[in-house]
């Protein structure tokens, strides 16, 4: 079950209730199908906005990285091959990835729109994505750059907080949990990654910028790229991704 799914019905308010309805009647009216990209260096903020664009518009969130770390907490040999890669901060072959993806795409969760997040990474992924989603007859129909200062990036990553079990991420200073290390929508303890560690960030933010970057021309070139400065107030940055979507701005 994913983020956007997720509610223990029991504790809500009757207001809550109400609004958990209006939510959903208003992503029935606005359902965009829209497949979106979302695109930056970890810690742009992506998550934060992907669980926003879930909540507004019953899209699903295919994130790689939350898919790969749900195999990592099985436990199986697989998992524990893809955790010693990712606590390297390098990258999974792009047959998984394109696989994790590919399966994921088909689920009824989907129908209202998909929001990737993490994928793909490369030209080749990108490319491959087009031919699953070709032999469908979709598309990618936009793609959003994040962008912000490596300097930012790697402070934000260092206050960075998650909620296991739905990929929420909160941090210290930005976007920190109404409650001190717990999860706003269950109360659940929140842990900081091995892969938010120093080491790994730079490591991360390099491979960023060798192989994933050019991303980010690919998708100048098809005309779907719109870039969006996340190192402004959390509202602002929603602002600017709603308008995106609901094709209010180009």
């Amino acid at each position: 079950m994913d983020a956007a799914s997720y509610r223990d019905y029991t504790v809500l308010t009757d207001m809550g209730l109400m609004h958990e309805l209006y939510r959903r009647y208003r992503c029935q009216r606005q359902s965009t199908q829209k497949r979106i990209l979302l695109l930056g260096m970890p810690g742009a903020g992506k998550g934060t906005h992907a669980f926003k664009m879930l909540q507004r518009f019953c899209m699903c969130h295919l994130s790689t990285g939350d898919l790969l770390r749900e195999e990592v907490r099985s436990g199986s040999e697989f998992g524990k091959k893809l955790k010693a890669i990712m606590e390297k901060g390098e990258l999974i072959d792009d047959e998984t990835m394109i696989g994790l993806i590919q399966t994921n795409l088909n689920k009824p969760d989907c129908k209202n729109g998909a929001v990737l997040d993490g994928f793909p990474r490369t030209i080749p992924q990108a490319q491959k994505l087009d031919e699953i989603l070709q032999r469908s007859n979709l598309s990618i129909d936009q793609a959003i750059y994040l962008y912000a200062q490596e300097k930012t990036v790697v402070e934000r990553l260092g206050g960075r907080w998650t909620h296991i079990t739905s990929g929420r991420t909160y941090h210290n200073v930005f976007n920190p949990p109404k409650v001190p290390g717990h999860d706003d929508v269950t109360g659940e303890k929140l842990i900081q990654r091995d892969d938010d560690k120093e080491e790994t960030i730079k490591q991360r933010l390099k491979i960023f910028q060798t192989r994933t970057f050019p991303i980010i021309e690919y998708y100048k070139q098809r005309g779907i790229l719109h870039e969006v400065n996340s190192e402004r107030p959390v509202l602002d940055i929603w602002r600017d991704i709603k308008s995106i979507i609901l094709n209010r701005r180009y």
